[in-house]
């Protein structure tokens, strides 16, 4: 369930982020969170197959809860694509610390790890979701880890349209620094986050470890395919490298 939504959001972000425009994306994502096949009529022609793609997910996944009477996991997090939407669109610039504080609300991220909660066992529970919709901390770290990372990458090779811009940009522009020191100070906000990650860990929560090991997880994925280029948009030698020394290669003895 986790990889489809994961392959899911990459079509989804693309199309907020790329091809979709503004007065498209409001019915769009009236559309994803009524998930009602009677919606598609209203949406234009492109975005009819994804949308119907994206049904047919939630419709498998639940199924599979409804047999454990698990449906009430199956939530839906469209609306966060719409903050960043609205800005591009109304070209208003952010400052920095507004960026910083949206990561959660502009963050794909965040909906796949909670998506991950969904075929977990009676560990997960309804406090659980209630415990995301507030924010928790370890969530927040994630969000800007993965998102800064992104913008990063994403910035240093260009892979961004001309008129696109990121975090990266509005930092250069609202202090006048160079491409290089805005880099170092959004790694330092990097490094922060992922003591504030580990800081979770060294005391009771309410929440199970199992639950606080996703957020860990998904974020350590996002720092291998990152951590020297963009692996998830161009899979190459780190990308399949790490799986294959993961899940091929017998370790030494």
């Amino acid at each position: 369930m986790l990889t489809k939504m994961t392959a899911m959001s990459s079509i989804i972000d693309d199309t907020y982020d790329s091809y979709a425009k503004y007065d498209e994306l409001l019915p769009y994502t009236t559309a994803i969170e009524r998930w009602d096949i009677k919606c598609i009529d209203q949406l234009p022609e492109y975005m009819k197959l994804s949308y119907k793609a994206l049904l047919d997910i939630f419709e498998e996944m639940e199924q599979l809860m409804a047999k454990h009477e698990r449906q009430y996991r199956i939530i839906l997090l469209a609306q966060s694509y719409l903050v960043e939407a609205k800005w591009t669109i109304q070209n208003y610039k952010p400052s920095f610390e507004e960026l910083k504080a949206n990561a959660l609300l502009t963050c794909g991220y965040v909906m796949l790890t909670i998506t991950s909660f969904i075929g977990m066992g009676d560990i997960v529970t309804p406090d659980t979701f209630k415990w995301t919709a507030n924010d928790p901390k370890i969530i927040q770290a994630s969000a800007i880890i993965c998102r800064f990372m992104d913008d990063v990458v994403e910035h240093k090779f260009k892979h961004r349209k001309e008129d696109d811009w990121s975090t990266i940009d509005y930092y250069m522009e609202e202090y006048g620094v160079t491409a290089q020191e805005t880099y170092d100070v959004v790694n330092k906000h990097i490094e922060s986050a992922w003591k504030n990650m580990n800081q979770e860990f060294l005391k009771p929560t309410e929440m199970p470890t199992e639950v606080f090991d996703r957020s860990l997880n998904f974020t350590r994925v996002m720092h291998a395919l990152y951590r020297e280029g963009d692996g998830y948009t161009y899979v190459g030698k780190v990308t399949k490298g790490g799986i294959t020394l993961l899940l091929i290669q017998q370790v030494p003895l």
